[in-house]
Parts: structure tokens; C-alpha cells; sequence
């Protein structure tokens, strides 16, 4: 399977002066020129890739969702022609993870009116608190940091690689939860992100939990593991063929 990185287009000065924020009063992001939400921050640049890269669990996966029921979920979502439809509330799995590797795929319906972040919006949430967006990037600009493959209000995808809203998508992600001691965050969670086949996040460090108009932080108290949650944000998202390595138990075996 073939990878590809890129990098963000940067904006001019003129380029930022002819948008006006959405959220004029959201906080500024530390280190950047960027507040949170901002709509005058560069547009990530658009890289065409081939769509959906399928790919079979392995041996070692746990499969979450292949068609047939939602025995590893918690959730009232709806299964159609063996497709998993976003309904009513988060769908959260019975089992709980850390650092993990996560396949999914997913579909904005073609017959969606989609603007900004209404119309095909949802997310994939590990540990239940940290969001890679899920939204139809292809032809709908919204903030950067709210698109797809972005680490929601916080970082924008290295480009943009959505396929064409009703076209599947996926995501094949690498999550690493964040250490504590004594109540103190040492090291915080991480996340690398290949959406079509495309690097959008490069072992990227979270700033806290997801947070909407806030700035993320850690909390004091953090647990090892928790449940992997996907989000009904008023749109049935479509999903299939949802598997996941629990990459704990590896680093276990190493120590």
C-alpha cells in the first residue's frame, strides 16, 4: 500500500484580509496567529486521490462493524443493506482502548445539502474526547481546523484528499493516548491520520481533549482506556468495514 505526505498551502496576507472570522471572539491557538475556528487561516490544499482504500482486518483486529449486526457498539444507530447509519446519539464500543490502530470507512449521501459544517458532519472519537473529523471537504470550505481529516479545532489536515461527496472514504488512523503521572499530563495523546490513502496528520501531538470554541487542556484525572465513540451531529453519516488493533498489548510485550 502506498502512502502519501503533504504539506499545507499557505495562505498571502491578502488572502486572510478578504475573510471575516466566524468566531470573532474565540480564543487564539498558543504559537499560532490562528484563533480557534478560524476562517482566515490557510485552506489546506487539495491533493485528488483514488477514494476508499479497503482494507481487510487482520488477524489480530478486532472487527467492530462488517455488515452483519452491532454486537461490539452501544448505541441506537441503524444498519441498511450492511451499511451502519448515523441515528439518534453517539455510538460508542462495549470495549475500551488506548493507543490503537483504527480502520474506518465512511460516506457523505450524495443527495445531502452540505454547507459549512451542516449537512455531512460527524466524528471519530478515541477515548471518547479526541476528535478526527469527519465532514464533506471536497467541494464545501468550512475552517480549517473543522475539516475533514482535521484534529478538530486544534489542527487542519496537512491537505485536503476527500473524495467527491457520495463517493466512500476512509481513514486509517494511529492513535496514541496520553501519559499521566501524579495527576500531571507527561506526554500528550498523538495521532497520525491517512485519509485515502493520503498522510493529513503526521504523528501529531493533541492539545487536550476536543473541545468546540474552546481551547483544549488536560484534565487532571485521565483514564488508561476508554471506548471509541463515533458522532451523530443531526446527519446520517454512512460507515462500513470498521476494525481495530489494540496496540497496547504490543508495548506490554516489550517492556
Amino acid at each position: 500500500m502506498k502512502f502519501i505526505a503533504c504539506s499545507l498551502l499557505l495562505a498571502t496576507p491578502l488572502m486572510a484580509q478578504e475573510k471575516k472570522k466566524l468566531y470573532p471572539d474565540a480564543p487564539q491557538i498558543p504559537g499560532w496567529p490562528y484563533s480557534v475556528h478560524d476562517t482566515t487561516r490557510p485552506q489546506p490544499r487539495k491533493v485528488e486521490s483514488g477514494g476508499a482504500v479497503s482494507v481487510s482486518a487482520p488477524s489480530d483486529a478486532k472487527v467492530l462493524f462488517d455488515g452483519s449486526n452491532l454486537d461490539a457498539w452501544k448505541g441506537p444507530w441503524l444498519i441498511k443493506e450492511g451499511i451502519l447509519v448515523a441515528h439518534k446519539g453517539k455510538l460508542s464500543t462495549k470495549e475500551e482502548f488506548g493507543d490503537c490502530q483504527l480502520h474506518i470507512e465512511w460516506r457523505i449521501p450524495a443527495e445531502r445539502e452540505v454547507s459549512g459544517q451542516k449537512g455531512g458532519n460527524s466524528g471519530v472519537f478515541f477515548m471518547g474526547r479526541y476528535e478526527v473529523q469527519v465532514l464533506e471537504s471536497h467541494s464545501n470550505e468550512t475552517y480549517p481546523d473543522g475539516q475533514a481529516g482535521a484534529i478538530y479545532g486544534q489542527y487542519p489536515p496537512l491537505c485536503n484528499a476527500s473524495a467527491p461527496q457520495g463517493d466512500w472514504q476512509s481513514y486509517d488512523i494511529i492513535f496514541k493516548a496520553p501519559r499521566y503521572k501524579d495527576g500531571k499530563c507527561i506526554q500528550p495523546a498523538q495521532v497520525t491520520v491517512i485519509h485515502n490513502g493520503v498522510v493529513v496528520q503526521a504523528a501529531q501531538n493533541y492539545m487536550g481533549p476536543s473541545a468546540h470554541q474552546k481551547l483544549a487542556s488536560y484534565p487532571k484525572e485521565h483514564p488508561e482506556k476508554a471506548p471509541l465513540s463515533l458522532q451523530f451531529h443531526g446527519d446520517p453519516i454512512e460507515f462500513r468495514n470498521i476494525w481495530i488493533r489494540d496496540l497496547g498489548k504490543y508495548d506490554q510485550q516489550s517492556s
